[in-house]
């Protein structure tokens, strides 16, 4: 999935200690044309910019709906495609064709530079679009797609838990992860009791159902140091999870670079290169990159 905006920010990333456990509010975006879905994006956001290496998240459903999100480019990150109803077509510059379903993971990882496109027919949708900040490494990796029919599940105190990325509560998805990472989807019933990484921050997203302390559109920070955390309700719930991300980055519209001449010439390469390859199978045109702010873009720390 894109970041659609026609006049997106500067999103300053990078190093910086945590606090106290926070809520930390989305705000509506709309994804693209008239009839856009709404989705709810949670990170970046004003106070705390990353958790771990994950950078990106937005929630969107259960809504009635078509997505239809044209060609665009990547660099510098993974994206994950994660749904709890409906059905996506993802098409690549690498040629890949691949349906994703509920329960399923589709990974891209842009590397040195990719391009995609994502749709559906209308149908319910609902789900979530994550990114993961690549480290300076792998940065300049090949490009790559990987789709997992089937992912490790594991149950504890109160919650049964399917790990997408990275480890959680002792299992390990079979995905790439570059930096150490905890992604889940967690279904709790009743009283639950999360196991958590102390070296790790986190970050918990309410999916459906009531569960306390959470709530319906907040994104709760958990800092690192815990070793659990205590839930009591009956839904699913989002965990993702890293080690601080120890790099500054420049997120703007759909990269992730370091500084902004890197911006610029990622921005130039898909508006006048070949570097980002072609989508076969899109019956529409790319979408073109935003114009670029007045002022330079620099990297800052990822909390305020």
């Amino acid at each position: 999935m894109s970041n659609l905006e026609r006049d997106p920010g500067e999103i300053l990333c990078g190093a910086a200690d945590g606090g106290a456990t926070e809520s930390l509010a989305g705000r509506e975006v709309p994804l693209g044309g008239p009839r856009a879905m709404r989705v709810s994006r949670t990170l970046p956001g004003v106070r705390r910019r990353m958790i771990g290496a994950w950078c990106f998240v937005d929630a969107y459903g259960p809504e009635v709906a078509a997505m239809r999100v044209p060609p665009h480019p990547h660099t510098g990150l993974q994206t994950v495609s994660w749904l709890l109803s409906g059905e996506v077509l993802h098409r690549d510059s690498l040629g890949s064709l691949q349906v994703v379903r509920p329960g399923q993971l589709n990974l891209m990882t842009a590397g040195r530079g990719i391009s995609h496109s994502e749709e559906s027919g209308e149908e319910l949708l609902h789900g979530v679009q994550l990114w993961v900040a690549l480290p300076g490494g792998a940065r300049g990796m090949e490009p790559g797609f990987e789709h997992h029919a089937e992912l490790p599940r594991v149950s504890g105190p109160g919650f049964t838990a399917t790990v997408i990325m990275g480890s959680f509560a002792g299992a390990t998805s079979p995905a790439t992860a570059l930096t150490p990472l905890a992604g889940a989807e967690v279904a709790v019933s009743g009283a639950a009791e999360l196991p958590l990484d102390p070296a790790f921050e986190h970050g918990l997203l309410l999916l459906d159902g009531e569960m306390e302390p959470l709530e319906r559109g907040p994104l709760l920070y958990v800092p690192p140091g815990r070793t659990s955390l205590s839930l009591n309700g009956d839904g699913r719930v989002l965990v993702i999870g890293g080690e601080p991300f120890a790099e500054e980055i420049v997120m703007w519209w759909n990269f992730v670079g370091r500084d902004h001449d890197e911006i610029v010439a990622f921005r130039k390469e898909w508006m006048e290169g070949e570097g980002f390859g072609s989508v076969e199978g899109f019956d529409g045109a790319p979408l073109p990159a935003p114009v670029l702010p007045g002022t330079r873009l620099r990297p800052r720390g990822r909390g305020r």
